[in-house]
């Protein structure tokens, strides 16, 4: 029996699964997406939720917790692959990440189905999105109004 057992195990060690999470939580908060697999994709969720919600706090206690659960690392530069920012993930949480979401009660993460799945295990493959946040977003365009039928002149 499972009786107050929580989470996935993910088939590995205590401590390798929290390096997934770790690395899988500073990706998203990196390129705003990442693609993994569907349990790795919830167990994500509930890891980088409350650490969303002490980014909204913005306290320097809340930014010490959250550095705490989450082994911060510098991003790379976009514009020069070979160095890094001055900005870490922490930064980039609380700057952008924390400020976008101070409206939102929760749900700060969208998980998407594909069609895919891993070559080898066939495990489906999901897309792990901030809400709002995501680069591949596409903006709704505003539907074009129709006119209605248009009439057509009867020649008699």
């Amino acid at each position: 029996m499972r009786h107050r057992v929580v989470g996935r195990r993910l088939s590995v060690t205590p401590s390798h699964r929290l390096a997934i999470l770790r690395n899988l939580s500073q990706s998203l908060i990196e390129h705003g997406e990442i693609k993994t697999t569907l349990p790795k994709a919830k167990e994500l969720v509930r890891f980088i939720e409350p650490l969303i919600t002490q980014a909204k706090k913005g306290t320097l206690h809340a930014r010490r917790l959250v550095i705490s659960r989450l082994n911060d690392r510098l991003m790379p530069d976009a514009a020069d692959p070979e160095m890094l920012a001055d900005d870490t993930v922490v930064q980039k949480l609380f700057k952008e990440i924390g400020p976008h979401f101070k409206d939102r009660e929760g749900g700060y993460t969208r998980i998407v189905k594909t069609s895919q799945w891993r070559i080898g295990d066939a495990a489906d493959l999901v897309i792990v999105q901030l809400v709002g946040i995501a680069k591949t977003q596409a903006k709704a365009k505003p539907k074009a109004k129709g006119k209605g039928k248009k009439s057509v002149p009867v020649t008699a």
